[in-house]
């Protein structure tokens, strides 16, 4: 399975300010957006990092999964959640030929923690003999920062505040995260062993 994510969340959408006002950085100065380039990498990777912990996308955005064939043709799971779509499922040949699926054939089974893609009948369509299938579909909590649970928003801001003020720390290379965003994301965290069904 390869999944690659098609969008990404725009810099206006993230709460560059909220992470200034979390700081204590001054304001009022002429050069008060100097920052921002620093302030926004760290919100992207606060945000990678409680998404790689949790499963979850938080910031709404668009996807591909790829499959050479179904692990199950009655219903496969998706690899993140929340998803609030399914936009395309599409059959490449092995001479790179494709057909897009009737969307009549699947549908979304949601699910807060193992989103599915289901048939509406019996059978998934079938993945062409040394081709692939392609699952489009639209994942996250919604387009702004705000429609994150509180509890996420403020994990990601702690995540941020941390790398900008350990960002010359070379001790900490081995990738810790902070007690508190750990357990502002215990419970998001998905449990079970193997892949998800």
């Amino acid at each position: 399975m390869v999944v690659i994510e098609e969008s990404q969340v725009p810099d206006v959408a993230l709460p560059v300010a909220e992470l200034r006002r979390h700081l204590r950085l001054g304001t009022g100065f002429g050069e008060d957006d100097v920052q921002d380039a620093v302030l926004t990498s760290f919100l992207r990777a606060a945000l990678a990092a409680v998404e790689a912990r949790t499963g979850k996308v938080l910031m709404q955005r668009d996807f591909v999964m790829v499959l050479e064939a179904w692990r199950d043709d009655a219903g496969e799971a998706l690899p993140v959640s929340p998803v609030s779509a399914l936009t395309g499922l599409r059959l490449v040949m092995r001479d790179g030929g494709s057909v897009d699926a009737d969307p009549a054939v699947y549908r979304l089974v949601r699910d807060d923690t193992v989103p599915r893609i289901a048939p509406m009948g019996f059978a998934l369509p079938t993945v062409p003999p040394g081709g692939t299938v392609e699952v489009r579909f639209t994942a996250g909590y919604g387009p702004g920062f705000a429609d994150l649970p509180a509890d996420l928003a403020q994990a990601v801001l702690l995540l941020a505040a941390h790398y900008y003020e350990y960002r010359d720390e070379t001790a900490l290379a081995e990738g810790c995260m902070p007690f508190g965003v750990t357990s502002l994301i215990a419970r998001y965290r998905r449990l079970g062993l193997g892949a998800p069904r």
